[in-house]
């Protein structure tokens, strides 16, 4: 091996590296802002002199250091944790990310508030890394002073205020979370305090959130908040006018300190006089077709007043929201809808003497709140009783307005053929799906529950290509029922599909579900099996209803996007005298 050829080569590697970091240096102090270069993995391979003078450090305090570990800090100066900082996943993603009013601390151990601009660079010299822009701190200010009045909003500023808005509304479809999160972006970057007055689809007024901060904390004023007077028709106040559509406007004290002329007017003196503002501007949250509420943003510890160069920004903001709220009110409306549809959809369990039985519905967590997933049992002729599991493609309206269909028709047919097997009405059912039903392919399992001989209970099923059922015996022993296993409906397959009939022994539980209990995008099914399997085991002893719950606590994953149906039975012990079967 040529070692000297080897040294020689690693030299120059080396010597490549400190010129390509020579070059990155010089371009950076081309730049009039405060501008360090970080390397791949996090580390400062430059800083400018506009950033050494801003954070009061040599270029031997950045050279080699974790950006994050070295400056990024919070209110109190305590180092953030890395899983919370959207800096250093910026950084070490390769994406572009901006901040407001975030603390760095600098080399005499005070700490700047400071905006940052995070932006991925890749120079021609292969030294791949990012860019971070450090800027909107008052030089003339002392370091640390926290009390400073923050600077004006840069052009870039807003723009980024406004793109982070857009990003933070559109991702939650809670009426509540919207208006919280829309406080955590205006106080305390805008003004000290937010408030929310909302108006009902009754147009009654219910002032939602008041939001202040402390020590960098967001505060709720819960006593505050609540219903509020009617909107009048006349009044010429802010508030007021901005319930009513009109456009935004500015307030302060003074603005309510003559006699009120509404109750609204009342409340607004208690606001100004709880939280100490001395100027609020106030804008209409407008919907698509109709006024929702009011936003107000006000200040009590920065002394400098809103003015009439604040509102455009203020209405852009109230923009975003009105549309954020249309959205989840609509959502909301149509979860209403769903739940409704659900408990209509479900059926009420009927009493088999002597057997225990129960069920569960558990919806898809991002859907509208109803599915394709169905549990079904109803008495048959003479004593016998049908247990249905079932899931219809799907975990939406759609899905839920053909599971409906799904499971009429299976109750007609169960009940037209009271002496045909299980297999012949899934099979009659099956053709109906192909031409009449709209829905596009479903699984299922259909059995009958009878009383055989006066001793033990008999299971007669068959499986449309659905998990198998799960029997739990009192002492812990489980196993699958995973024979009777035919096509799922609606593939336009013909075959024969097969019966088989199962003893269940006393004290015994009968599963049924759907996949979403066993299923994970992480794990394939088969994992998901065996767990329920065990787990199911370690709760024979348990009543039925705490066994259930149990049972879904353990295997509902946070990863889970389905829904899940699960219908329970357990047989009675066994009578004096008779046998069991193991």
């Amino acid at each position: 091996m040529d070692v000297t050829g080897a040294g020689t080569s690693a030299s120059s590697a080396d010597g490549q590296q400190v010129r390509a970091h020579a070059r990155i240096a010089t371009t950076l102090e081309g730049l009039r802002a405060a501008a360090v270069f970080i390397d791949s993995d996090g580390f400062v391979v430059a800083a400018n002199r506009a950033a050494q003078d801003l954070l009061a450090r040599s270029p031997q305090d950045f050279v080699g250091q974790d950006f994050h570990d070295l400056l990024h800090r919070d209110i109190h100066g305590h180092l953030i944790p890395r899983t919370r900082c959207r800096m250093r996943k910026a950084l070490l993603g390769g994406s572009t990310d901006h901040g407001d009013a975030e603390w760095f601390l600098c080399g005499d151990g005070t700490l700047v508030p400071l905006s940052w601009l995070v932006t991925p660079l890749s120079p021609t010299s292969g030294t791949a890394g990012a860019v971070v822009v450090l800027y909107g701190w008052d030089q003339t200010a002392s370091h640390g002073a926290l009390g400073a009045v923050p600077a004006p909003l840069t052009e870039m500023d807003r723009l980024a205020l406004l793109a982070e808005t857009t990003t933070q509304l559109t991702s939650t479809l809670d009426v509540d979370e919207s208006l919280r999160r829309l406080a955590a972006l205006t106080v305390p970057r805008l003004a000290d305090w937010a408030v929310f007055d909302l108006l009902t689809e009754r147009d009654e007024v219910r002032r939602a959130l008041v939001v202040g901060h402390k020590d960098g904390d967001l505060v709720e004023r819960e006593d505050l908040q609540g219903p509020m007077p009617p909107v009048p028709g006349e009044s010429p106040m802010p508030l007021s006018r901005a319930l009513r559509g009109a456009a935004s406007s500015l307030a302060g004290p003074a603005t309510y300190q003559g006699p009120p002329d509404s109750g609204i007017a009342v409340e607004q003196q208690r606001l100004f006089a709880a939280t100490g503002m001395h100027s609020a501007a106030i804008a209409p949250v407008r919907g698509l077709r109709n006024v929702l509420g009011a936003l107000t943003l006000g200040r009590s510890r920065r002394p400098d007043p809103f003015t009439a160069d604040d509102l455009p920004l203020l209405e852009d903001l109230t923009r975003r929201a009105g549309l954020a709220l249309d959205n989840a009110r609509l959502y909301q409306r149509q979860r209403k809808v769903a739940e409704t549809m659900q408990r209509h959809l479900l059926p009420h369990l009927p009493a088999v003497p002597e057997v225990e039985m129960t069920a569960r519905y558990v919806p898809a967590p991002h859907a509208s709140s109803v599915g394709g997933d169905w549990y079904d049992a109803f008495p048959l002729a003479g004593s016998t009783h049908a247990l249905v599991i079932g899931d219809v493609v799907g975990h939406d309206l759609d899905a839920a307005a053909g599971m409906a269909q799904v499971r009429n028709m299976l109750r007609a047919f169960a009940w037209s053929q009271p002496g045909s097997t299980p297999s012949a009405v899934v099979t009659q059912l099956d053709e109906a799906i192909r031409h009449i039903v709209e829905a596009p392919m479903a699984t299922m399992i259909l059995a009958t529950l009878a009383l055989a001989d006066g001793e033990l209970w008999q299971l007669h099923w068959t499986n449309a290509g659905h998990p198998p059922p799960l029997l739990i015996s009192h002492d812990g022993r489980a196993r699958y029922l995973d024979d009777a296993h035919g096509l799922l409906l609606g593939t336009g397959i013909t075959r024969p599909r097969p019966d088989v009939v199962t003893v269940l022994p006393p004290q015994s539980t009968l599963l049924l579900y759907t996949d979403g209990l066993v299923e994970s995008p992480l794990h394939p099914i088969d994992h998901g099996l065996d767990r329920l399997r065990r787990h199911a085991a370690s709760l024979a002893h348990r009543p039925l209803n705490s066994f259930c719950d149990s049972l879904l606590e353990r295997m509902r994953s946070s990863d889970n996007d389905d829904d899940i149906a699960m219908l329970a039975l357990r047989t009675p012990a066994a009578a004096s005298g008779a046998g069991s079967t193991a």
